[in-house]
């Protein structure tokens, strides 16, 4: 039989009634992917208590109070402290190859599977209240996550039987099939487990592995800045690299040539992405592994970064009927994210939205996208000719990269399309400047081009250790300010606490300068103007400079002087 519904339950329970479970499910409609048990806690309809021993009642479990028990340290070892906290669980008693663990979302069977998966033993489930959860990872789980790598990487080194196989492939003495059988073993699956998750809790970009001829580095990019773990031995590289050519369906017997692959993962029931980039060195191979979550990307234009302002700019400009819009940057600078956060504010049912990408790197309902594939001869400019064919009304090329698929996508927005595409350059005015040379006339340009929009990332002053301080004079001269220009302004830093790993930082945000192509601009292109004309009438019409952006910034308590002066250049 199908467990009765939480609502049922809850009445059945005498926590609610039916009046109060009509209010309830009205408001859920109010509240997509929000459960109703929780939105009956946050309306003060029931307690957490009560949630808890609903849930309990049904799902057939058990309800634990945590704080009433003591936890052995060898049972808390067999969850790391990132998958502790990744999956919001507390591991209770290990017995006959049972691990029971208490959870406040039992309804969440997903994350029964994943640990089973991960962990290779059965996991029984018990009920506990988010309090009680938040507090014992708060009580057992207080270990710096470095330690935690440290003792996996410890007991690898002790283990002398890995090591001598590890060292056997590392020579090319195994066959393929020990190769492999090493790196399915437990301590090189326990250690690779531990940094993805690790990375996904960091909310990291990338995962470097790099051989080197005396060590193999393990190194996570969170906020575009690297920071180095614990390396394990360099024997264990192959072992290793093995490992994730497996996860993502490469050839694990090529080793002398790049390749690309994908892992996916399912981690506390979210769908994660890993593309995975092999590429032979002097050493071995360089595994880089771009960590695509989507819970962590958040698509939409009022959390991108931009002031209200330029939010409303910028929506005046992307409702447009046809034209071109380009948002330009350095690799790395968010401008998919912006271009993202900008269709999926487009996506309505009466509009056919297409995108060709290298690759998809997140996919969004209802909007059809194309993967380019160079090696079969899909490019940018073949995706979109045959784009045009499939009748769309928004097109976003994932970068303008040669004058073919330039001419493309101008001749789409003169034929009614509005199209959305990315540039590689150092600012907005630099931009007509860099389509110029690809070979576009300037009176296509003006004709089409409607605004650019260019962007950087810079990293957010962490919240919980942020702290007022006065910048030194060498500091205010590296930004080109007095001391009198910022009379009565406030300057803000991190202290360096352990949710920010010490850094001061937590987060990136985004600095923009936005472009509009009006009829004066578009007479300076046409006459060919200077590009340092182009960039004063631009301000002279209200562009906001990328070095003025990151200072506002910097004086609204957001991020620092050297990030801002780490990321943008001051004007001539």
């Amino acid at each position: 039989m199908a467990p009765r519904r939480i609502g049922q339950v809850l009445i059945d329970l005498g926590y609610i009634d039916e009046e109060q479970l009509e209010l309830l499910l009205e408001e859920q409609t109010q509240r997509p992917g929000e459960l109703l048990g929780q939105i009956a806690v946050s309306l003060n309809m029931i307690s957490e208590d009560q949630l808890a021993q609903s849930l309990a009642e049904q799902l057939g479990l058990q309800v634990v109070t945590i704080s009433d028990l003591t936890i052995q340290p060898e049972v808390l070892a067999h969850l790391t402290e990132p998958m502790a906290q990744l999956y919001k669980v507390i591991p209770l008693s290990f017995r006959n190859d049972t691990l029971t663990i208490a959870m406040c979302e039992p309804q969440n069977l997903a994350v029964l599977d994943e640990l089973r998966n991960y962990l290779g033993y059965q996991i029984r489930a018990v009920v506990a209240t988010p309090n009680e959860i938040r507090s014992a990872l708060e009580r057992y789980y207080t270990t710096d996550q470095g330690e935690s790598v440290e003792s996996i990487i410890s007991s690898m080194e002790a283990d002398k039987e890995l090591l001598a196989q590890a060292m056997a492939a590392e020579q090319g003495e195994l066959d393929l099939a020990s190769a492999e059988a090493l790196s399915e073993s437990a301590p090189v699956r326990k250690l690779l487990n531990m940094v993805f998750l690790l990375g996904i809790k960091d909310h990291a970009s990338d995962l470097h592995f790099e051989p080197f001829e005396d060590e193999f580095k393990i190194r996570i990019k969170a906020d575009g800045t690297l920071y180095e773990m614990v390396p394990p031995p360099r024997h264990l590289a192959s072992a290793i690299t093995t490992r994730i050519k497996v996860l993502a369906n490469l050839d694990i017997a090529e080793k002398r040539l790049p390749q690309d692959g994908r892992i996916r993962l399912m981690v506390a029931g979210m769908p994660i992405d890993f593309r995975v980039s092999v590429l032979p060195t002097m050493f071995g191979e360089s595994v880089v592994c771009r960590i695509l979550d989507k819970s962590v990307i958040s698509l939409d234009l009022n959390n991108v970064g931009m002031s209200q302002q330029l939010i409303a700019e910028f929506r005046e400009i992307i409702k447009r009927p046809n034209g071109i819009i380009l948002v330009t940057g350095p690799t790395g600078s968010g401008k998919t994210t912006t271009l993202y956060a900008a269709l999926s504010e487009l996506n309505v049912i009466t509009d056919k939205l297409m995108t060709t990408e290298d690759p998809v790197e997140y996919d969004i309902d209802g909007i059809v996208q194309m993967p380019i594939d160079a090696e079969i001869g899909n490019t940018f400019a073949q995706c979109l000719r045959s784009i045009l064919r499939q009748d769309p009304d928004k097109i976003l090329v994932g970068e303008i990269r040669d004058r073919e698929t330039a001419e493309i996508a101008v001749q789409a927005s003169l034929t009614g399309h509005l199209v959305f595409s990315t540039l590689h350059t150092n600012d907005a005015p630099s931009t007509i400047t860099r389509l110029k040379d690809m070979g576009i006339p300037e009176f296509l340009i003006t004709a089409t081009l409607q605004a650019i929009l260019a962007q950087r990332l810079v990293r957010k002053i962490c919240s919980e250790c942020r702290t007022p301080y006065k910048p030194t004079i060498d500091q205010l001269e590296l930004l080109n300010l007095s001391e009198k220009e910022i009379k009565g302004k406030h300057f803000y830093q991190g202290a360096g606490c352990v949710v920010c790993n010490n850094t001061g930082y937590k987060g990136r945000t985004a600095i923009h300068e936005f472009l509009t192509v009006n009829e004066e601009i578009r007479e300076m292109i046409l006459h060919n103007a200077p590009e340092a004309e182009l960039r004063k009438a631009a301000q002279r019409n209200g562009m906001t400079p990328l070095r003025d952006a990151g200072l506002a910034k910097v004086f609204e308590g957001t991020s620092t002087i050297e990030e801002v002066v780490r990321e943008t250049v001051l004007e001539a």
